[in-house]
């Protein structure tokens, strides 16, 4: 008998919590800048992204967030140089990138059906640079502190599920590793949420 309690009193509380918070899944476009423009100046359509916000009142809720976008180019074959290094071929240039971030989320005043907000997330990117030429692979890895504005909208079309569209930009910071470079850009995603 008690563990049947225990059972429903966490079945209970699971329930309450869901219904505290909300989870998405998006399909992300992403738009080079800086360096990242740099190494692969085509924009990306290989991308997907996971959020969870816990709602601490009706306007503000915190979270964390996930992601996994790669951007890809083919150049044509050239003779290439990085470092002292030269290779000559064609080339195919990766770029993955991996947030991991908390983030903070403020929700506008909103009707029944649309909620637009604001959200901040702070933490770290992991990436990872190919360069594939022939036999050949060059890599080069980063972790680089993050920060990430992002705004968007949820709607609303059933009790327990919609929609989500939003706008980031990710702002990876220099890194004392091989990319010491800045990883940036800009993502468009679109998605379902559930509450």
């Amino acid at each position: 008998m008690k563990k049947i309690l225990i059972f429903i009193m966490l079945g209970l509380s699971a329930t309450q919590l869901w219904g505290q918070s909300n989870f998405s899944i998006t399909y992300a476009m992403g738009l080079p800048v800086g360096d990242v423009k740099d190494y692969i100046s085509q924009a990306s359509f290989r991308g997907i992204a996971a959020d969870y916000r816990y709602n601490i009142n009706p306007t503000m809720a915190l979270g964390v967030g996930f992601a996994w976008h790669t951007f890809y180019d083919e150049r044509p074959s050239d003779t290439y140089t990085i470092e002292n290094v030269s290779l000559t071929g064609k080339q195919f240039r990766y770029s993955n990138h991996v947030p991991m971030l908390a983030t903070a989320t403020y929700f506008m005043e909103a009707n029944e059906m649309f909620h637009p907000y604001a959200t901040v997330g702070i933490g770290v990117t992991y990436t990872r640079r190919n360069t594939d030429m022939n036999l050949y692979t060059l890599e080069q890895e980063a972790w680089n502190f993050t920060l990430q504005p992002e705004i968007g909208v949820q709607i609303h079309t059933a009790d327990l599920m919609g929609f989500v569209i939003s706008a980031k930009y990710l702002n990876g910071f220099q890194s004392g590793s091989e990319l010491h470079d800045p990883q940036s850009f800009f993502s468009l995603h679109v998605g379902f949420c559930f509450f």
